[in-house]
């Protein structure tokens, strides 16, 4: 069961935010965008750092500190998936080449915390995208300075929706889809799969284990391809809805 919904009302200080619960796995996802330099490398792009955060009250086997093995290989994750599936064109977030861009702080949190997280961190991402706005910008030709509207603001333009599909597999003949952390933990290997919605493979990550056939993985990747369609339109159904209410 998966339930998503914007969560203005529960980061009000965010330009952007949704909340995503799969089974009993629930995160929340606030975006925030601030001004600066756009990167010497990529002068007409601006940024977006994902960050996952496991902490202490979503699991007992999280511990205070700083960030863990799993929250830090959730993050890289994100970013791979960010970047491969073409999600947002970095270019739209320049303001002007060489000067001033966008970053998009994209802070993912667990609040509860029972397996699939890598499913639910894509999803409340999309989500939250999705749901973010931006103020207009321009750049004062006298001073140089820039001038923030916050009364006109735009919705970010998402390119790609990718999802995530995970699975466990136990000796390779047994596979199971969307596991909790025990069926995690009692598996063999680990799989997911990032699919959009033109059917395209985004990422795949397998961290060791037992390995799978390719029929298997097929198998997998028909699974998450299947899945996108039914979690996309959830998605948009969604936030359709909240906008309707305002």
């Amino acid at each position: 069961s998966l339930f998503t919904f914007p969560a203005e009302c529960s980061i009000s200080t965010a330009d952007g935010s949704a909340l995503v619960k799969i089974g009993n796995t629930t995160v929340i996802c606030g975006i925030k965008a601030e001004l600066t330099m756009p990167p010497s490398d990529a002068p007409n792009k601006g940024y977006i750092v994902p960050n996952v955060d496991l902490p202490p009250l979503c699991s007992s086997r999280f511990r205070p500190g700083p960030p863990g093995e799993q929250a830090q290989a959730a993050s890289q994750f994100i970013a791979d998936v960010i970047e491969s599936s073409d999600l947002i064109n970095r270019e739209e977030l320049c303001i002007e080449k060489s000067k001033l861009c966008w970053v998009l702080y994209c802070d993912i949190m667990c609040l509860d915390y029972d397996g699939n997280l890598l499913d639910a961190c894509i999803i409340v991402l999309l989500a939250a995208l999705k749901n973010a706005r931006l103020p207009e910008v321009t750049i004062n030709k006298e001073t140089d300075l820039a001038e923030v509207d916050i009364q006109k603001k735009r919705h970010l333009k998402i390119n790609r929706h990718p999802v995530g599909s995970s699975f466990v597999i136990f000796d390779d003949s047994i596979i199971i889809v969307d596991p909790t952390a025990e069926e995690e933990s009692l598996s063999t290997a680990l799989l997911t799969v990032v699919t959009d919605e033109e059917d395209r493979l985004c990422a795949v990550h397998k961290p060791g284990g037992t390995s799978l056939s390719g029929e298997k993985l097929q198998h997998c990747i028909n699974r998450a391809i299947t899945r996108n369609k039914e979690i996309s339109k959830l998605v948009d159904k969604v936030i359709e809805s909240k906008k309707t209410a305002k």
